[in-house]
């Protein structure tokens, strides 16, 4: 067993990181967010000599992030919503020079400046591109704290193994609340490699690597774009992940992410005292999209509500898998407000009645 603490979500994400063996993290204070930074330049380079930074302004952030790893080194950056949409970017160019990072978004409400309190507003610029052209993010969506310190290492070495960069989207509610953790061993940074891609210059017994996104000819362009899609199917195909819970009998099932998901599983408890067969799919990477699992729900259910607090973005993933086979809803709060159980549940007894009739 590691050790055990009690951890707000955004410094159990930062002591993650540390023991996770980054070598450089920069960053930008944010609101819900801003914990991160503040964490790591206090505990980061006295531990382990990570390289901790506040740039001046996110553009600048997700840059040295690019910087960084194209070194070679592991490197992370985080931010909230307005924050990471200046980052975009920066993303798309990591994307298309194939490198790896960790990207951490605790999700605030918008558009705009919007307020500080949770949301899953953001649900559309991780999982379709927020930047230019045909790119993918991998996202990672916690519900727990030890969620949120667990997703960092996995997320490095998913990001590592693809050359890609990999996404953890939380929410305000996440970042801030408290919970008991689990935590890793403490990893050696400097005991790993450097890899062999890594622009490290040139000496005489060394080449240069040279790493860009820049392909002037579009029949260069277009085979860069060849190797990247057939590289996202591969990650569709192994890196899917997914949480079903009494789906099997389910005749309506909840979809939910995140802090949304924790409350539909209590929403789904209530139902299922009721008597009511209620089952929860919970979506953990959100790109790849678990679409297997929601088709396969689909041929025996009757309906499907999905819950978010937003005004209705992962609902077309849901109703792309379902592919017409039972009605899709969606439920959402906006601005921050946080739903209840108890109004999923009324939504759920009233989809439930149409779909009976």
């Amino acid at each position: 067993m590691g050790e055990l603490r009690l951890m707000k979500g955004n410094e159990a994400l930062a002591e993650a990181a540390i023991r996770a063996g980054i070598d450089a993290y920069f960053g930008y204070p944010i609101t819900p967010q801003s914990e991160v930074l503040e964490y790591l330049t206090r505990e980061g380079y006295n531990r382990t000599q990570t390289v901790i930074l506040q740039a001046e302004s996110e553009i600048a952030s997700i840059n040295m992030v690019y910087g960084a790893a194209g070194a070679g080194a592991r490197v992370m950056t985080s931010s909230s919503s307005p924050g990471i949409s200046l980052m975009m970017e920066g993303i798309s160019y990591i994307a298309g020079a194939e490198l790896p990072c960790l990207l951490v978004n605790v999700n605030r409400g918008g558009p705009g400046l919007g307020t500080i309190q949770p949301s899953q507003g953001d649900y559309f610029q991780s999982t379709k591109g927020g930047g230019h052209g045909d790119y993918r993010m991998i996202v990672l969506a916690p519900s727990t704290v030890q969620e949120m310190a667990d997703f960092v290492l996995e997320g490095f070495e998913i990001a590592e193994k693809y050359r890609n960069p990999t996404l953890i989207l939380a929410d305000g509610a996440l970042g801030q609340m408290m919970e008991k953790v689990e935590l890793r061993e403490q990893l050696d940074r400097k005991a790993r490699e450097i890899p062999g891609w890594a622009t490290t210059g040139k000496t005489k017994d060394r080449d240069h690597n040279i790493i860009t996104s820049l392909f002037i000819q579009p029949e260069e362009m277009e085979q860069v774009n060849i190797r990247l899609q057939k590289k996202y199917k591969e990650i569709e195909q192994n890196e899917t992940r997914v949480q079903t819970i009494q789906v099997e009998d389910a005749d309506i099932v909840l979809v939910a992410y995140g802090l949304s998901a924790r409350i539909s599983r209590k929403a789904m408890e209530i139902c299922r005292e009721k008597g009511m067969k209620v089952g929860l799919i919970r979506p953990i990477t959100l790109w790849p999209y678990p679409s297997a699992a929601v088709a396969e729900a689909a041929e025996h259910a009757k309906g499907f509500l999905a819950v978010e607090l937003n005004a209705g973005q992962m609902v077309e993933d849901v109703r792309l898998a379902v592919n017409g086979k039972c009605p899709v809803e969606h439920y959402g709060r906006m601005g921050g407000i946080i739903m209840s159980p108890e109004e999923i549940v009324e939504k759920i007894e009233d989809l439930a009645k149409r779909v009976n009739q």
